[in-house]
């Protein structure tokens, strides 16, 4: 059954609550213009904010086919778009020379059929489904390099791949599009202009509590709130890496299989592998900057 995309900014929210994913007004915003649209969205942010959750919710919100490209550095057509089937080519071409065809125009029109295209990830985003046009998720673009971008030019404008041997393959109906990237390194103008745009931030407190309480259920309510104010805390601190959203819900599910009930200092350090992911923020946090934050909570809640 198709689902249909939502009318409001409070539908489009409503629909994320759904799936489970807490978002502010400004992104349920872009999202429904983006849907309506029929634009690209292009997330911005530090990892573990929530950024490739956000495609993953809407898939399954709408009863549409997630098709995910992970991003690395080197991709290219043959890994992202389409590559032929070169052993099943050059099978079909022993088999046309054995019952004597020599034609080489007969042979290429052979082998170039398009039951030897392995289409990959792009390509398959523009094939029509009966659930309606799927979720393409370009996950971490900035691991790509320049080519690759300039490459996605055509597909993000005019939702088209050109084969050479084939011809243009373009969707009946676009997919929606959902570009995510960790600024390691910045995307050109020509790209961004092709989608909306939204910077995913940190979350404040508020929301912070309110995911860790949806995500993190078993998490006693005392730890959940201390969890957050930590972390809230330790953001302010000069850290090579922050802690997203991911590692909040990380440590909280750890520290509830630890049984615990609050935070202390000692649950603190032995469990900091959960939160920070770099050992030169571990060795500053752990003793004297975790008691001190500790502290600061305590006297705050006095």
């Amino acid at each position: 059954m198709t689902i249909s995309l939502p009318a409001s900014i409070d539908e489009t929210a409503a629909l994320l609550s759904s799936g489970a994913y807490v978002a502010d007004r400004s992104l349920a915003t872009v999202l429904f213009l983006a849907l309506k649209m029929g634009r690209p969205l292009f997330l911005e942010g530090e990892a573990g904010v929530g950024k490739t959750e956000i495609a993953k919710v809407l898939a399954s919100a709408l009863g549409r086919k997630l098709i995910r490209l992970q991003c690395y550095e080197g991709l290219d057509a043959a890994a992202a778009v389409y590559e032929w089937n070169y052993q099943a080519q050059m099978i079909e071409i022993r088999l046309a020379e054995a019952q004597g065809v020599e034609d080489r125009h007969v042979l290429a029109k052979d082998v170039f059929d398009d039951r030897f295209l392995i289409r990959r990830p792009l390509l398959q985003a523009l094939e029509p489904d009966v659930n309606g046009p799927p979720v393409l998720l370009i996950d971490e673009l900035d691991r790509t390099d320049e080519p690759f971008e300039a490459y996605l030019l055509e597909v993000l404008s005019d939702f088209q791949i050109t084969i050479p041997e084939i011809g243009t393959v373009k969707a009946e109906e676009p997919p929606i599009v959902i570009v995510t990237s960790n600024r390691t390194r910045e995307i050109h103008d020509a790209l961004k202009r092709r989608c909306l745009y939204h910077w995913v931030d940190y979350p404040d407190a508020e929301r912070e509590l309110e995911i860790v309480r949806l995500k993190a259920p078993d998490a006693a309510e005392d730890l959940s709130q201390q969890i957050v104010s930590f972390v809230q805390a330790l953001r302010e601190r000069d850290l090579y890496k922050q802690p997203g959203i991911a590692e909040t819900l990380d440590w909280a599910n750890a520290l509830t299989q630890l049984n615990a009930v609050s935070l202390s200092e000692s649950n603190i350090n032995d469990t900091l592998g959960t939160l920070l992911k770099y050992q030169d923020d571990i060795a500053q946090v752990r003793g004297s900057d975790a008691a001190q934050i500790l502290d600061e909570l305590k006297t705050a809640a006095e």
